[in-house]
């Protein structure tokens, strides 16, 4: 069955015109004091992992914030590993539409570019912490950054160490570590904030691959209570639940390790350490369920401190994910795009309240932006809207469609279908059929485009996917060639063009034509040599966090 588009083409611009009159009435009826803002972001968490979602996992903070603000049933990401999605939570742009030099370099203006690992917060901190910092907010970062270059060079050039993964632990490559940590929160500031600790400039990794969430929540309270009297943006993004499930039930037995390196001082910000496993067992859980309580404690630290500040009312929470686990780098909605997301402003959202229109990582900054009564400068590039005005009419669409880019990969979702298209460069395919190692590794990663999805449906490798997520939640059959859903598919390739159209001189395939993009043609040995080569690669498929 086709459906029809419901929006006129001007859509997102009506929906930023109106979500400033709704607001007015919002702020109207709250504090003349701008809201605070408190972003806590979780790495690698699906959606059904979460417990206000149905998860059978025990997170009492997360049931809190469901019964205290707004549950999103239709929450996504524009992309789906760590850097773009999170240069995205920061910037309200797609991570395609950046213009850092890095990304310029790699696909320069005229050619088809493939987002991934390889964006950075521009130098104009043209950023949420950079512009709120200019009116008037105190602007924080904790925990993991990753929007930040990590090559060797880089930190030559800045006076860092370079401490290369899984080297032998000494005294000497812990002074290394913490040093650079101190280094950190100085970039971090020269992005536009105005105040960072406890940093994680990239994952964690050996021989300190281990999670700390007391040691991050330290700093997160530290700046609550050192700014509790003037407006304030954090941002809070802990490594949980990065990494496999044993990951977190090993990190609990060592709690000198943290991004600083080991430590010798207690850290008491959370409920103890030893008290995890008895609520799990407690529970009837096991081991591999520890990281989602283990992480629910530290939102609950910053929760009760905000109760006890007495400025809860007036902060607006964010609870949310860079990304899905199980079909990571890939555009899939099922455990892809699809997120976690629940948002809590006593004095500006009614409690309880569930949400199922669409939204995108793309429409938190307009939102910010827009609560705190500030206009972004003229040159700012926002590539969302504001999704105010579902804070009093949560039935009520502020976006027909959300997009998402990974890779070689552009997908248009609706509530009813999810449309992918798979381009490839003229060097990509010219590398692929030349047996080019690079080229394969590349286009069969995490930033390929669909990754993890070879473990999770029959065939990603095609340049056009279709599925009916009412009949097809698992997205299990491609619809692209069956002629009942031609008229759905052409709306759905509409909608794409008409947002690629909206980025600078960026071809892709036959939708934007220019430079090294290639239309839809006879290129199948390519995608049937890309399949064997993901299918030769994969081990044993990976099951979702969670399951036993």
């Amino acid at each position: 069955m086709s459906f029809r588009p419901t929006r006129r083409p001007d859509f997102k611009r009506r929906c930023l015109i109106i979500s400033f009159v709704l607001c007015g009435g919002i702020m109207a009826t709250a504090s003349a004091r701008q809201p605070n803002f408190l972003v806590f972001l979780v790495d690698d968490y699906d959606k059904y992992e979460t417990s206000p979602y149905g998860g059978k996992v025990l997170t009492p903070n997360l049931d809190r914030l469901a019964r205290e603000g707004m549950l999103f049933h239709n929450a996504h990401v524009t992309s789906t590993v760590c850097t773009p999605s999170r240069y995205t939570f920061l910037t309200g742009r797609y991570a395609g539409s950046s213009y850092c030099k890095q990304y310029r370099s790699l696909f320069p203006p005229g050619q088809q570019a493939s987002p991934g690992f390889n964006m950075v917060l521009e130098d104009d901190n043209m950023n949420i912490g950079g512009l709120l910092a200019r009116n008037g907010y105190a602007t924080g970062f904790v925990g993991k950054y990753h929007v930040g270059p990590g090559d060797n060079d880089f930190h030559r050039a800045h006076g860092l160490h370079v401490v290369e993964k899984n080297v032998p632990y000494s005294a000497a490559i812990n002074r290394q570590k913490r040093d650079n940590e101190t280094h950190y929160r100085r970039l971090i500031q020269d992005r536009g904030f105005t105040w960072a600790k406890h940093i994680y400039w990239e994952n964690i990794k050996a021989p300190f691959q281990m999670h700390n969430p007391e040691w991050t929540i330290e700093a997160a309270v530290e700046f609550l209570e050192t700014n509790r009297d003037r407006p304030f943006y954090l941002h809070y993004s802990t490594t949980l639940l990065h990494g496999p499930n044993g990951s977190w039930r090993r990190s609990l037995e060592h709690p000198e390790i943290t991004g600083a390196g080991k430590i010798t001082r207690k850290l008491a910000s959370m409920p103890p350490r030893e008290t995890v496993m008895t609520r799990i067992r407690a529970a009837g859980l096991t081991d591999s369920e520890a990281g989602y309580l283990w992480m629910d404690d530290s939102l609950g630290v910053l929760l009760e401190k905000l109760d006890q500040l007495k400025i809860a009312d007036n902060t607006v929470v964010l609870f949310v994910a860079d990304h899905g686990s199980h079909n990571k780098g890939s555009l899939l909605k099922n455990r892809g795009t699809e997120i976690p997301c629940l948002l809590r402003w006593p004095r500006g959202i009614k409690a309880g309240v569930s949400c199922q229109e669409l939204i995108q990582n793309t429409d938190f900054v307009p939102t910010w932006l827009e609560l705190a009564g500030v206009k972004p400068p003229a040159d700012y590039r926002l590539d969302g809207v504001s999704i105010s005005p579902l804070f009093s009419k949560p039935g009520q669409p502020v976006r027909p469609y959300v997009y998402a880019e990974m890779g070689a990969a552009r997908s248009i979702k609706t509530k009813t279908h999810n449309y992918i298209a798979l381009r490839y460069t003229r060097e990509q395919l010219e590398g692929v059929r030349a047996g080019n190692r690079r080229h394969l590794k590349a286009l069969t990663g995490l930033s390929g485009g669909v990754s993890r999805s070879v473990s999770s449906t029959p065939n990603p490798y095609v340049p056009d996917q279709l599925y009916d997520l009412r009949k097809d939640p698992t997205e299990q059959a491609n619809l692209a060639n069956d002629a009942p859903q031609a008229p759905s598919l052409r709306i759905l390739q509409r909608y794409l063009k008409k947002e690629l159209q909206v980025f600078e001189n960026r071809p892709y395939g036959e939708f934007v034509s220019g430079g090294n993009a290639v239309a839809a043609g006879k290129h199948a040995d390519v995608y049937q040599r890309l399949l064997e080569t993901a299918r030769a690669g994969k081990k044993k498929p990976k099951r979702p966090k969670g399951t036993k």
